[in-house]
């Protein structure tokens, strides 16, 4: 029996090195990777800046315990609260922590208003992580079965339809949790206008805006966060996968209303926002800008969706092709995963966004030749589908 818990239903490929956006396996074999950890390897593999300051911070220190001030864990959250027009930040080390952690502050909130707010308003098809309650907020009950009992307090209503969501809010209603784009659920927009009449709604009955951005945030969707593109801001954001580049790190941001509901002793990380990991984060962001990303997500983007629609007047298995900077999902008529053997097969690592979505998530620093190149075997792929 294998050590590892057979948790995974893992691609049958060992990969052992990694350089730009390219990784190989432990024959040899070079793959051009558009899955990058699963939007978490912002700036691609073994980029030289993060490098030097990983190897900069392990021989200075690795870790220290939150009883203690961290400088970078400070400049960290005076960048992230900058870039969001948030207050402040809790530091954790995954995106179900960070979504634990808005859902413990939301409820936390509504206590210290002695107000008996509880329930949280989730979306179907959403995901927000494997803890009980972010499990349960999940709106996909496929993740959920062998887990009752299951914690109480959450409901779920369809995307985009403000109606629905309108007539589930009660007197019991704390908060309204979304991504602004679902990634795992199969690439799936929240319109604009929607999230803008979400945000109107709490407004105007008092309640909590979460936004999960924990695969839309830093720089994914084109721009820092994406809940910018729809004019609005959340009360409490969740951050993980892309702000750490590989390194294991999440973030949940709060306005000022809400983030003095946390106190000392309220909730807390042993590892959350240690050096080496705000390092990393700090990494992220510099290289984002200093690299001009933003507009290369929006250029590659572009580039890559534009391709990705003349392939479908091409093959008629591509029902749609969706999504927004470099998240992007091209949903087929039939099952995803022969397809994506294949892609393999020639040398390009893609995933899945549910059983018919192929995900294609690269590198925020993909080349314009790169972009060209999945393209070239995607079609390959698809005329040997047909």
């Amino acid at each position: 029996m294998n050590a590892v818990m057979n948790t995974y239903a893992r691609f049958p490929l060992t990969l052992v090195r990694g350089q730009g956006a390219r990784v190989w396996d432990d024959a040899g074999n070079c793959y051009l990777d558009f899955i990058s950890g699963i939007a978490v390897d912002t700036l691609g593999h073994a980029h030289p800046k993060m490098t030097e300051a990983l190897s900069a911070q392990a021989a200075t220190m690795l870790h220290c315990s939150n009883l203690f001030h961290i400088p970078k864990q400070q400049q960290l959250a005076e960048k992230l609260t900058s870039l969001s027009g948030l207050a402040s930040a809790f530091f954790c080390n995954s995106g179900a922590e960070a979504n634990e952690a808005a859902i413990k502050l939301a409820r936390k909130y509504f206590y210290d208003q002695e107000s008996g707010r509880r329930t949280v308003i989730s979306a179907t098809k959403s995901f927000h992580g494997r803890l009980l309650s972010t499990l349960t907020a999940t709106g996909q009950d496929k993740v959920k079965i062998g887990f009752d009992p299951l914690p109480p307090g959450f409901i779920h209503v369809p995307l985009n339809d403000l109606s629905a969501l309108e007539g589930a809010v009660n007197q019991q209603t704390a908060a309204i949790l979304l991504e602004p784009l679902q990634g795992e659920g199969g690439v799936n927009i929240a319109d604009p206008a929607y999230l803008r009449g979400v945000r109107s709604l709490c407004d105007d009955l008092g309640l909590l805006l979460i936004l999960d951005e924990v695969q839309t945030g830093i720089g994914r969707c084109g721009t820092m966060f994406a809940f910018e593109a729809a004019g609005i801001r959340p009360d409490i954001l969740t951050l993980a996968k892309g702000l750490g580049g590989g390194v294991p790190i999440g973030a949940m941001l709060a306005g000022e209303h809400v983030a003095a509901s946390f106190g000392p002793g309220t909730h807390g990380s042993t590892f959350g926002g240690n050096p080496l990991s705000c390092s990393a984060a700090l990494t992220v962001l510099d290289v984002i800008e200093e690299e001009s990303l933003l507009e290369n997500v929006n250029k590659r983007g572009e580039q890559l969706m534009k391709g990705l629609k003349a392939m479908q007047s091409r093959f008629p298995m591509i029902q749609e092709v969706r999504g927004k900077g470099l998240l992007i999902g091209a949903e087929l008529s039939g099952e995803a995963a022969p397809l994506i053997a294949d892609a393999r097969a020639r040398g390009l690592l893609v995933l899945s966004a549910g059983p018919n979505v192929v995900r294609l998530l690269p590198p925020l620093n993909i080349t314009e030749e790169e972009i060209d190149e999945a393209l070239v075997t995607l079609t390959a792929v698809m005329e040997n589908a047909k």
